[in-house]
């Protein structure tokens, strides 16, 4: 008993010692502020004799003096630097930074009550009942405390206040479940009286901090004295109430964190609700939450006929995040139609727009519900195609919130967009992971391709909408939208490829991997040709140009050679083989047309990247058609091979070789003629070192012969090119 007797009579003497710390520093600030206003008061008369009164416009405000000086003083026009927008969390970061011993302090002080209770538990000092008195008391203690600070201290009594309130809530906890001194519904009504009391004191004492303390102890109440059993009508009818209180704090006040708050638990509490025990019941609570919220949203649209950034964004997730629970809810329980309620939704927020258009009001307002509108129709319509929810709901919200940044400007919705969007390329991964299982689905018209179809629909219009806003607002920022260009051009070109894959899954791996190949060239192709339209930065364009010729280097050698060998195992026909060769049209159009890739060309190795593709593309090509038409079947293909390889390689590398020198002459490249004589150098090499060993006298002959031919023509040609330029030189000089 002598440490409680040590611990009150600590206790007393630290309050001595803060009440005399206390009024000693009221009479220094009485000193200073006496002092204060002795040095201003004369200031203030020597300003206003100096200035001589004159007659100034109506228009021009007399209400400040130093407003009036500066007009006399400069009469030239005042260009006012735009205010940098701040940054959302920097408030609660200054109130944390400010108050935060304040915090640890009261967070420190209901540990130590708590520790003395449980200290005083153990030592059998005091029974079950006394235990849960002084619980009680010393929260109310606390708050009688916070009370006699409020007016000197208005944030430190709040959070004192705060921190009372807690330690009823935790008190009235234990005694039910620990100790077991009422019941549930005694329980149940004591919190929702600290509840109602805690409110009352926030509203009185004007206090936003404390009523947020009092709205987390209200939702946490129902988890304090839960007994395991799912009563939901009379949590949500509970919750319900507080909304409602919520609601009306709010508006009286313009509390906006209250509802950020409250949606967020009801949110959790609607959302587990759902998954856990899917009944119809639930969709009046989520009808009942669209409504309350909803209101909460337009709060400021009804004051002021504005819309703030932060009642949009309650908009945005009020309607997605309430069509998603209701959808589900609905599907889970087979009941249809299940676009009835972003139907509703999207009329409710026609109205509004109906309302805006009949002022003849086309502002923020008004574009905000056009957008929600046809946010929400499209959802519909993405619904009534059997569109999988989440994945649809959210690439449409993204969307939105892309479009709100763009009308708006507030980077609060771009920062929602990059959190959104990742969440919508990774619902859409899970959903493309059905092409693995579903079987016999329709061609374009199935679950998975129409839900990617909304999903390309939505990315196609965030790149425009991402191009625009670069051009209007000049953002510096390019390595978040390149990324996102990269990852949207891969979600586009990922949804139509599976696609295409899982309706040929049938037939043999060279045929799909070759399909696939020529819808990869042909897409990069595509993305190359719309490169201005599309605003493709120059270091994504360099690397699809890089990525374009892999893709016809490998579709030319080792998926043409595994194409080749089903046609002579009677797999595919060799029609098929003609339409491999379908690569060569995008090709040839990016050699015979340079300007088109006009970025690529310069660094030097872009002509090694180039002339490599094109002799692997024309010598696989003669290689593979060549085999093709010397046998019908696999057995005599490897003298086919080796007669191709030292008889007309050789001559088509010599050819190439020459055409590379004869460019670089004509269009003065030198690294065309490095690569050229680099060609024949190997091509001289291989012949000498292994190729006229294998072949018989005729061929040796024939082949010596042809390229001799071939390369004397080539050098006469170089000559006289040659002489052709040194002519033109000498007759300028001249």
């Amino acid at each position: 008993m002598s440490e409680f007797l040590l611990v009150i009579l600590i206790i007393v003497v630290l309050f001595l010692i803060f009440n005399n710390l206390n009024s000693k520093i009221r009479r220094l600030e009485k000193q200073i502020s006496d002092l204060h206003l002795k040095i201003t008061q004369p200031q203030q008369n020597i300003s206003i004799q100096e200035e001589p009164k004159e007659e100034l416009p109506d228009h021009v405000s007399t209400s400040n003096p130093t407003e009036s000086i500066s007009i006399h003083q400069d009469s030239h026009p005042v260009i006012i630097p735009s205010v940098p927008e701040k940054d959302w969390l920097a408030p609660v970061f200054d109130f944390l930074k400010q108050n935060v011993l304040t915090i640890i302090g009261i967070f420190t002080l209901v540990l130590g009550i708590g520790y003395f209770v449980k200290y005083a538990i153990d030592k059998n000092w005091i029974g079950e009942t006394a235990r849960a008195g002084i619980g009680l008391a010393a929260g109310a203690g606390i708050m009688l405390a916070g009370h006699f600070l409020r007016k000197n201290y208005a944030v430190f009594a709040s959070i004192i206040t705060g921190g009372g309130i807690a330690v009823l809530y935790f008190t009235t906890t234990i005694a039910f479940r620990e100790y077991h001194l009422f019941t549930q519904n005694t329980a149940f009504v004591i919190t929702t009286l600290i509840t109602i009391v805690s409110i009352a004191l926030a509203y009185y004492y004007k206090s936003e901090i404390l009523i947020i303390f009092a709205m987390l102890g209200g939702f946490s109440a129902p988890l304090m004295i839960s007994t395991g059993q799912s009563n939901y009508l009379f949590l949500f009818t509970y919750l319900t109430l507080l909304n409602i209180g919520m609601l009306a704090a709010a508006f009286l006040k313009n509390w906006k964190s209250v509802g950020w708050t409250a949606y967020t638990f009801t949110s959790i509490y609607l959302f587990y609700w759902t998954s856990e025990k899917t009944e119809l019941l639930s969709i009046v609570f989520y009808m009942i939450s669209y409504f309350i919220f909803y209101v909460f949203a337009l709060q400021d649209y009804v004051k002021k006929n504005t819309l703030s950034q932060w009642n949009t964004l309650m908009l945005v997730l009020i309607n997605f995040s309430s069509i998603i629970g209701l959808i589900y809810t609905f599907k889970t329980l087979n009941y249809e139609p299940v676009i009835i309620f972003p139907l509703l939704f999207a009329v409710a927020n026609g109205l509004l727009l109906v309302r805006e258009y009949g002022k003849k009001n086309f502002g923020f307002s008004y574009s905000i519900f056009a957008a929600l509108t046809i946010s929400l129709f499209t959802v519909a319509v993405a619904l009534q195609f059997k569109a999988h929810l989440i994945t649809s709901v959210w690439a449409v919200e993204s969307t939105l919130l892309l479009y709100i940044w763009k009308k708006s400007g507030h980077r609060i919705f771009k920062k929602c967009f990059y959190v959104l969007f990742p969440l919508v390329i990774i619902a859409q991964i899970i959903t493309w992971a059905e092409y693995f299982n579903a079987k016999n689905m329709n061609i374009v018209f199935n679950p998975v391709f129409l839900t990617s179809l909304v999903t390309i629909a939505t990315t196609i219009f965030n790149l425009f909408l991402l191009k625009r806003i670069n051009n209007t607002q000049k953002t510096e920022d390019r390595f978040f939208e390149n990324t996102f260009a990269v990852v949207s051009y891969g979600v586009i070109y990922l949804a139509f490829l599976l696609e295409i894959i899982y309706h040929i899954s049938d037939m043999p791996g060279p045929a799909i991997m070759s399909i696939g190949l020529l819808f990869s060239i042909y897409y990069i192709f595509i993305l190359l040709l719309l490169r201005k339209k599309l605003d493709i930065d120059g270091f994504i364009h360099t690397g699809l140009i890089y990525l374009f010729l892999i893709l016809a280097a490998f579709n030319a050698s080792f998926a043409a050679s595994e194409v080749v060998t089903s046609v002579l195992h009677k797999e595919l026909t060799f029609g098929f083989y003609m339409i491999h060769l379908l690569y060569w049209v995008p090709f040839i159009y990016i050699l015979w047309k340079p300007s088109s890739i006009s970025h690529f060309y310069k660094t030097n190795i872009s002509y090694w990247a180039i002339s490599i593709t094109l002799v692997i593309s024309i010598s696989c090509g003669f290689y593979n058609t060549y085999v093709l038409g010397s046998v019908n079947e696999l057995s005599p293909i490897y003298k086919v091979k080796e007669h191709f390889t030292i008889l007309y390689l050789p001559i088509i590398w010599t050819v190439l070789a020459s055409i590379f020198i004869y460019i670089s002459l004509k269009k003065t490249i030198p690294e065309y003629s490095r690569i050229g004589f680099v060609l024949i150098g190997i091509m001289v090499l291989k012949l000498y070192s292994y190729d006229v060993w294998q072949m018989d006298n005729i061929s040796r002959i024939t082949a010596f012969i042809i390229l001799g031919i071939i390369l004397l023509l080539s050098s006469f040609t170089f000559q006289r090119i040659k002489n052709l330029i040194k002519n033109i030189v000498d007759k300028k000089e001249e």
